[in-house]
């Protein structure tokens, strides 16, 4: 990799339209490239044509830098990148779903509704993953897989306008693609104001309520609640920027 000062001075010449400067860059991150493609595999689509996408990701983070952000590129770089794979697999609708797998999400809709009938609210993924003897992991996936390939902010309804992400209930590895979850995740937060920021602080790393949230900041559950919503609807436009 290109150490941080020479990175930049490529990027002002790649900026200028410099050829030999954006093939260094792309050179240079090309182990991020792959460390980004390798997640998508398996979606029916080629790895080269994943590549490609990919380098158009960084291209565009290449002439949307600035050094005034304050983060490394590769940083800023990692959502963009893994951006443009997203929207070409959600516009063009190459995700591909096992009958068993389309089985499995339907069954889990199913118990979903009753559960929210008998409970008048909707299970955890704990309790999901229990009722059909899987992984939680297994669980989200199933459930995800009919979706825009979005997961990481997806929403469900614990009681009334009260919504939670699924990422605060998967326990994840400290492999490749944690690494990269952490990189967009640390991006996106980091582009918050102060009082949205703490928000998602206090909600999905601090674990607490909408309630106590409330109490901490000063104002209505309901408004929390309408805060919170907006801020991940924020965050997940701009995972796909």
């Amino acid at each position: 990799m290109l150490d941080h000062e020479t990175t930049l001075k490529y990027i002002a010449l790649a900026k200028t339209d410099d050829e030999t400067a954006k093939a260094q860059l792309l050179e240079h991150n090309s182990p991020l490239l792959k460390s980004i493609v390798r997640r998508y595999k398996n979606k029916g689509v080629e790895y080269e044509d994943l590549f490609q996408l990919a380098s158009v990701g960084l291209l565009k983070a290449i002439r949307n830098f600035d050094a005034s952000f304050n983060v490394r590129f590769s940083t800023y770089a990692v959502p963009m990148i893994a951006g443009e794979i997203k929207r070409y697999l959600r516009d063009d609708g190459y995700i591909k779903i096992s009958r068993a797998l389309k089985s499995l999400s339907g069954k889990i809709a199913g118990f979903i509704e009753s559960y929210k009938k008998q409970n008048f609210r909707d299970p955890d993924i704990d309790t999901i993953a229990a009722e059909f003897h899987i992984e939680p992991q297994e669980a989200v996936f199933a459930m995800d897989s009919g979706r825009a390939p979005i997961s990481l902010f997806e929403k469900t309804d614990e009681s009334g306008d009260n919504h939670t992400g699924l990422i605060d209930r998967i326990a994840a590895s400290d492999g490749g693609e944690e690494v990269i979850n952490k990189l967009i995740l640390k991006d996106m937060i980091g582009k918050l104001d102060d009082r949205d920021k703490k928000i998602i602080m206090l909600r999905y790393f601090r674990d607490k309520t909408q309630s106590e949230i409330s109490r901490i900041m000063g104002v209505s559950q309901v408004q929390i609640s309408r805060l919170e919503n907006k801020i991940i609807e924020k965050m997940k436009a701009g995972f796909t920027e």
